[in-house]
């Protein structure tokens, strides 16, 4: 018959077993950090509509210029303003926009001064994502030249003036007037006026001329 002290030891001993083998089974059970990580829900990504007519602010990277591009070329831009649904942020500032050239007319040499109109068609996302986007375009007129006009007539036809002087006196200054009016004139049929330029850092405002949909966070 076991004495009084050792079925102690023996009990002592079993709950102790017994309480090894909970926590062995507590640790078998408890996830691992990676399982956690795994099961950690991720945010839920929502289709947002942006309505026709929605305001994008873009700031040109470079300058577009009837000199220097052609109807069809590309242009590269950065949104001047967050793009926003609601109070979520669609597209942050800074956003890169992609646009096209869609009209560069130089003017004619006899009338008419030189128009540009720029329009959006991608924008880009820092996830890589990247979605088509209609909008209207935004144009630039170049300045008009009449004074300018005027003033190389106005120094042709002076030369022109003494030059005749010189050879003829007054009547011969009233011909080389003449004569000089019509070479400025001429000078100004053969030459171009100013071109039309968007500058570079340019803050232009487009407007969705469609609806976009596109896959927020």
């Amino acid at each position: 018959m076991k004495s009084v002290r050792e079925r102690k030891w023996l009990a002592a001993a079993a709950v102790l077993a017994l309480t090894g083998c909970t926590k062995a089974t507590e640790s078998a059970t408890e996830p691992t950090p990676l399982a956690r990580l795994a099961e950690t829900p991720r945010p839920q990504s929502r289709i947002v509509t942006l309505p026709e007519g929605t305001v994008l602010k873009v700031r040109t990277t470079t300058a577009i210029s009837t000199n220097t591009h052609q109807t069809g070329d590309t242009f590269v831009g950065t949104l001047h303003e967050p793009l926003i649904e609601g109070t979520r942020v669609v597209a942050p500032k800074g956003a890169q926009v992609e646009g096209l050239v869609a009209d560069a007319n130089k003017g004619g040499r006899v009338k008419g001064v030189a128009e540009i109109a720029v329009r959006l068609t991608k924008l880009n996302f820092a996830n890589g994502q990247v979605v088509d986007i209609a909008t209207g375009s935004v144009g630039r007129r170049a300045r008009t030249t009449k004074k300018s006009d005027a003033t190389k007539i106005g120094v042709a036809s002076g030369v022109g003036a003494a030059i005749g002087a010189i050879a003829g006196g007054g009547k011969g200054a009233a011909i080389g007037a003449a004569t000089g009016a019509g070479a400025g004139g001429g000078l100004v049929l053969a030459t171009r006026g100013e071109p039309a330029v968007i500058g570079r850092e340019s803050v232009l405002t487009f407007k969705l001329s469609a609806p976009l949909t596109i896959s927020a966070n």
